[in-house]
C-alpha cells in the first residue's frame, strides 16, 4: 500500500502522454476530481479560520 501511494505521489506533476482524446479526457478528469476533493477538504478549515463566533466577555463596558 505504502509503496503505491509513492508512486502516486510521484506521478502527480509529470506530463502524461494521452494516444487519444478519450485518455485525456480520463486524465483530465481526474485531476479535475483531486482538485474538487482537495477544495472539499480545505475549504470548510479556511471558513472555519476566517469565520470566528463572537466571544463573550466578562468585562462591562
Amino acid at each position: 500500500m505504502a509503496e503505491l501511494l509513492g508512486r502516486f505521489f510521484s506521478s502527480i506533476g509529470r506530463v502524461v502522454e494521452c494516444c487519444t482524446l478519450v485518455d485525456f479526457y480520463n486524465y483530465i478528469k481526474a485531476v479535475e476530481y483531486l482538485i474538487c476533493v482537495g477544495f472539499f477538504v480545505t475549504f470548510p478549515l479556511f471558513y472555519k479560520h476566517v469565520i470566528k463566533p463572537p466571544t463573550k466577555t466578562d468585562e462591562p463596558g
